[in-house]
């Protein structure tokens, strides 16, 4: 029987002790003496966030499948548990075996939000791991990161060994089977380290160096040893079926984010918006086959138990095999109690006629993301969605039988006016007044409730607006004012409701999302003061982060504020995600004059993810 790292006494002091004994359902258990590599896989969050990502449940999943390595999982400890740690000298442990973390000999971290930065170093510090990769020893696990935050690993260069850029499935048997050879063999950490960085996709940031013009913007960025490549391209799994994907997902004991199966139907996404990271980093939009996600689906609810369904994607609509694909689970699995979810989801009439058939809806809202208020600001950052297609579905959906509406902005965009911020609280009013006016009164199931929130425009790399001027605090304060005081204006204001971001948050995600290596000592710092679970809005403290950049001599607003010329480097420009930089500009300069350019099935707009030689580029060639 498996020992506890923690006493009972412990378990019983602390919140939810079931975050922390591992055991669930599907958890994979093997004897450590028997795998060559043990690998400790890590989301920087709470159980119940960590446990709901897709990405993690895939790598677990297919590490686990080698024999000679043992993957377990490790997320930040919750504060109350942080704090005994600290004062009981308890080192961070693996839910599996309960072993130390600083035991093994991977610790791969997944990074999805800047907001997390602090926990990373929570994760290090505790398990006894030097914060700085150059302090650490053989001894020492090798640290390891990846995910979407990647795509600019600078403000946290220092504290990994190397960084993997793309999607996992294509080079970690590379990296495991070099591992092993260079153990075998008596090599050190640094000759690991320089066998890596000769894979595709692995930047291992010891290995270049930066050079600052007088202004603090980037004057040269360049390796400085013989096994670094002067850029990263990312990895990508081209053919979708030859991926593993999850047999059988871990099934927490409480109930967590995502409590339910997760298909991930394609990657990618055709559409373009210029806001968005995630649709041109993943690019090209690349599908699964139906018949792979019929198998995975029945494997996947037969071996979990879960009674819910959701099909994953950026944008389910766009999934050329979506009709068969819901008619098949709904066919397959009538009278099993099982719901399938649907998000991303345009709301047409095939989407409206599908959820009527799968949920309840008269307990559930539908979801609109307009993300501006005008069709010109529309236009700008090219979402592809006119005034006329929302109240279409919006009445489509009354109709249907909802009642309930949420609709989602961005207060900050590019080029915004007055006038475009106003316009949410008018569409949000259009959209109750729809109700009132389709609907008859004997038919109403009560009033229109329509929920509009906006968050804080934050410039991302790899996005038409990574040029773009952020706004500071105040700033995003007074027009979230200017929206809410329009709002008080409308005539069906007991309908509506308006709520928005924290700004001082998104300033923070603004300065980690385009940072460079200097950014790192303010991450260190704010941590070392007190800053943990930032992304919580219960544990975030700005004025430790404050304090951090004057400590540190850092100006936020040239993160932030300032503008950006087209020939600047950025610290992420070494890295190759498929899209060029040049289409970036392009795109930059149509925002400016609100041109929309098609999505990539209307039309190729030759962004450079075609040399990857498949997907969405290739579907229509022979």
């Amino acid at each position: 029987m498996r020992k506890l790292a923690l006493s009972d006494e412990i378990l019983l002091s602390v919140d939810k002790p079931a975050r922390y004994i591992g055991g669930e359902v599907n958890s994979v258990m093997k004897d450590p003496e028997k795998v060559d590599i043990r690998f400790a896989m890590c989301f920087p969050d709470v159980y119940e966030i960590s446990m709901s990502h897709l990405g993690l449940q895939i790598l677990y999943d297919m590490f686990n499948r080698r024999d000679d390595v043992y993957c377990e999982r490790v997320f930040s400890p919750w504060v109350d548990l942080d704090r005994i740690m600290r004062e009981k000298n308890i080192p961070l442990f693996a839910l599996e075996s309960q072993d130390p973390v600083k035991d093994f000999d991977f610790l791969g971290i997944t990074l999805q939000y800047e907001m997390c930065y602090t926990n990373i170093l929570q994760v290090l510090e505790l398990s006894g791991i030097p914060l700085h990769a150059d302090e650490r020893g053989e001894e020492d696990p090798i640290v390891i990161g990846g995910g979407p935050c990647a795509y600019n690993p600078e403000p946290l260069a220092v504290f990994f060994d190397l960084f993997y850029m793309g999607e996992g499935e294509t080079l970690y048997d590379e990296i495991f089977d070099l591992y092993k050879a260079n153990k075998k063999q008596g090599g050190s950490r640094k000759d690991f380290l320089e066998k890596a960085a000769e894979l595709p996709g692995i930047y291992v940031p010891g290995f270049y160096e930066v050079d600052y013009k007088e202004d603090g913007t980037i004057a040269a960025f360049r390796p400085i040893n013989s096994h670094a490549k002067p850029v990263i391209t990312k990895e990508l799994v081209m053919d979708m079926d030859s991926a593993p994907y999850i047999r059988k997902p871990v099934v927490p004991f409480i109930k967590v984010t995502q409590d339910r199966v997760v298909l991930e139907i394609m990657r990618g996404c055709i559409r373009g918006c210029r806001f968005c990271q995630a649709g041109n980093v993943y690019r090209p939009l690349r599908e699964h086959s139906l018949e792979y996600l019929k198998d995975y689906a029945n494997q996947m609810l037969k071996s979990t138990g879960h009674e819910e369904i959701s099909l994953s994607s950026l944008s389910s609509s766009d999934y050329s095999k979506l009709e068969g694909l819901v008619n098949y689970l709904m066919e397959e699995f009538k009278g099993k109690g099982i719901n399938i979810s649907l998000p991303s989801l345009r709301i047409d009439a095939f989407s409206l006629d599908v959820m009527s058939k799968v949920q309840d809806v008269r307990k559930s809202s539908l979801t609109f993301a307009p993300e501006a208020g005008s069709q010109r600001l529309r236009d700008v950052i090219n979402k592809g969605l006119t005034e006329e297609v929302i109240l279409k579905g919006a009445a489509d959906a009354f109709h249907g039988g909802w009642n309930r509406v949420k609709l989602y902005f961005m207060l900050g965009l590019p080029t915004e006016t007055v006038e475009d911020m106003e316009g949410i609280a008018l569409l949000a009013e259009k959209v109750a007044e729809t109700y009132y006016e389709e609907i008859p009164k004997s038919e109403r199931h009560g009033k229109v409730q329509v929920v509009a929130s906006s968050s804080f425009f934050v410039p991302k790399p790899f996005t038409p607006f990574q040029w773009a001027k952020m706004c500071t605090k105040e700033e995003f304060l007074e027009r979230a004012y200017i929206v809410r005081n329009k709002f008080k204006e409308m005539l069906n204001y007991k309908s509506l409701k308006y709520n928005w971001h924290e700004a001082d948050l998104t300033v923070l995600e603004g300065v980690l999302a385009r940072g460079d290596r200097k950014v790192a000592a303010v991450v260190e710092e704010a941590y070392k003061n007190g800053a943990l679970y930032d992304s919580w809005s219960e544990h975030f403290k700005n004025d430790i982060w404050m304090k951090a950049f004057e400590t540190c001599g850092l100006s936020i607003d040239f993160y932030t504020t300032r503008e950006r010329s087209l020939d600047e480097i950025f610290p992420w420009d070494f890295i190759d995600c498929g899209v060029s930089k040049k289409f970036l500009i392009r795109e930059w300069k149509q925002a400016m004059e609100a041109q929309v350019t098609p999505n990539c099935r209307q039309k190729c707009s030759a962004c450079g993810a075609m040399k990857f030689k498949g997907g969405v580029c290739f579907e229509n060639k022979n």
